[in-house]
């Protein structure tokens, strides 16, 4: 990267434990017919992961009346 050019804002997804994907920085969510969603600038995203969502795929806290249990936990082994 030349010296004069900053990177841009780091995008940071985090998993909320027995919760969505909290999705924070400058990103696009689009469908499976490649049409972007309005999220206006700057907001964080919370993805749904149980399933149970109206409004896939955004969360709207189903998780919480479902009782959704994650059993994903980061590891120090990485896929590539």
């Amino acid at each position: 990267m030349p010296q004069d050019q900053q990177p841009g804002p780091a995008v940071v997804i985090k998993v909320v434990d027995n919760g969505p994907y909290q999705v924070k920085g400058p990103v696009r969510v689009v469908d499976h017919d490649n049409n972007a969603f309005d999220l206006g600038p700057g907001r964080t995203q919370l993805l749904c992961r149980c399933g149970r969502s109206a409004r896939k795929p955004f969360c709207d806290g189903s998780h919480v009346r479902a009782g959704f249990q994650a059993s994903e936990r980061s590891t120090s082994d990485t896929e590539t």
